[in-house]
């Protein structure tokens, strides 16, 4: 039987469904299965993707037609090959198969951002220094953000217990995303292994007054959508379920303090990336569409993004068709760190930032009594709180920022939500030691259009 057509649209990839009946194929019944992401025309009928997959030895998980694209699962170590190499891609089998390359690097940026230390009981205000280089707690005195905000924390789920969250978390909008079909019940949102989710929601949206912690904006409801697995791996058919979630729950902001694996660069012109990358680039845009404004974490390599040769997880050229998902797709947020010292955290990303947001630095440290120099936040241990450090907890500080201008301008589309929160950052300019900076203050590539401004969103 002859290959399916392959389509181009739009820079997109896809293919639509094979006329022809399948003639029946012997499918492997016994490896392990694995879970891809298959692209086809948007609007295919389910029926045609079916067919389709079972033809070529698969099985729907989930279907996404407004997108087209399908979550599916094969044992077959030729599924790829049977879909089209540059339709289908599977983050688990190729992290199976990477000898462990991947999995070390990965583990060593993960390390990163472990919690630090846990803070002792008492009133935490003093030592939330993160918040007042926002002016987070001035804001706070004047609007803390609307309950019909809900903004979706795309990560590693949210622990609902916590005395900071439990009044802002909303079940009803949380789904666990790891299979790449939404799951509602509520084992599936919940942190399991890593508590980075639930510290990214602190900084957006806590608030235990007898911790003396407070967020950036504690009126909002946060959603949690878990789209990390166990092993800590977010691969693109987690976040194309996260971001379709988004949508069509009405989110007005998301953060997204992650890189989708096993990356860190997916290459839109190659096999198997190719796939992913359109897979994620259409997930981001429909919700987008549907008045979603995305936030995302520089990355923590401290390179310039835009000049990068090589992909430090995987043994491949990385050329301009490369980008690390989901900031490299347009109209995602990038948000690059600063520590106490409001310069950029050594391990920060730069090249293209739109703003930027405090999310420590080990040598920048502050005086006594004002905190750690990891921005301090909800942990899972106990309903405790303690500090990490990363991009991870920058990217928040920018989307807290966000949910304010949403609850104040109710309906604003994320593009014009986006100017706002750029437009009121505070310029931040290249300092002269800092050599690899270029732009001006007011866009430049360590800091993008500044720091955020929290009072400055609620005036």
């Amino acid at each position: 039987m002859a290959a399916p057509l392959v389509l181009a649209v739009g820079g997109g990839l896809f293919a639509a469904a094979p006329a022809a009946e399948a003639a029946p194929v012997a499918c492997d019944t016994t490896s392990t299965p694995y879970t891809y992401v298959v692209t086809y025309q948007p609007g295919t009928r389910a029926s045609a993707v079916d067919k389709e997959l079972a033809a070529k030895c698969g099985t729907k998980v989930a279907y996404y037609g407004e997108i087209g694209v399908a979550i599916a699962s094969s044992r077959n170590a030729d599924f790829q090959q049977k879909i089209g190499v540059y339709r289908a891609y599977s983050g688990g089998k190729d992290v199976a198969s990477s000898s462990g390359a991947a999995a070390r690097s990965l583990g060593a940026v993960r390390t990163l951002e472990d919690t630090r230390s846990t803070a002792a009981a008492g009133d935490l205000s003093a030592q939330q220094w993160d918040m007042k280089a926002i002016h987070a707690p001035e804001a706070n005195k004047k609007y803390q953000g609307s309950r019909a905000v809900t903004v979706g924390v795309l990560d590693s789920g949210i622990d609902a217990t916590h005395p900071a969250l439990h009044a802002a978390v909303s079940p009803s909008e949380s789904a666990g995303c790891t299979t790449g079909a939404a799951d509602t019940s509520p084992a599936s949102w919940a942190p399991t292994t890593s508590d980075h989710g639930t510290h990214v929601a602190g900084t957006i949206a806590g608030k235990d007054p007898a911790a003396g912690f407070t967020g950036i904006a504690p009126g909002v409801k946060l959603a949690s959508v878990k789209v990390v697995n166990d092993d800590g791996y977010i691969f693109p058919e987690s976040a194309v379920c996260g971001f379709v979630w988004a949508a069509k729950h009405g989110f007005p902001v998301t953060n997204n303090s992650y890189y989708i694996d096993p990356g860190m660069f997916f290459c839109s012109r190659e096999p198997g990336d190719a796939a992913a990358f359109e897979a994620v680039r259409r997930a981001i845009e429909f919700s987008t569409r549907h008045g979603v404004l995305n936030v995302s974490a520089a990355g923590n390599s401290g390179f310039d993004t835009t000049s990068q040769t090589t992909d430090p997880n995987r043994p491949h050229p990385v050329d301009k068709s490369c980008g690390i998902l989901p900031k490299a797709i347009d109209g995602v947020v990038t948000v690059s760190s600063v520590g106490y010292g409001g310069t950029k955290s050594s391990f920060s990303n730069y090249g293209e930032i739109d703003v930027t947001a405090p999310g420590g630095d080990f040598s920048q440290l502050p005086p006594a009594g004002e905190g750690p120099s990891c921005p301090l936040s909800t942990t899972v241990f106990g309903g405790l709180y303690g500090s990490k450090c990363g991009t991870s907890m920058a990217s928040p500080h920018a989307a807290g920022v966000a949910a304010l201008l949403a609850s104040r301008f109710r309906g604003l589309p994320p593009q014009l939500l986006a100017r706002v929160l750029t437009g009121e950052a505070d310029p931040v300019k290249c300092a002269s030691a800092e050599t690899e900076c270029t732009g001006p203050a007011k866009n430049n590539s360590y800091y993008g259009h500044g720091l955020v401004n929290a009072l400055d969103a609620v005036r």
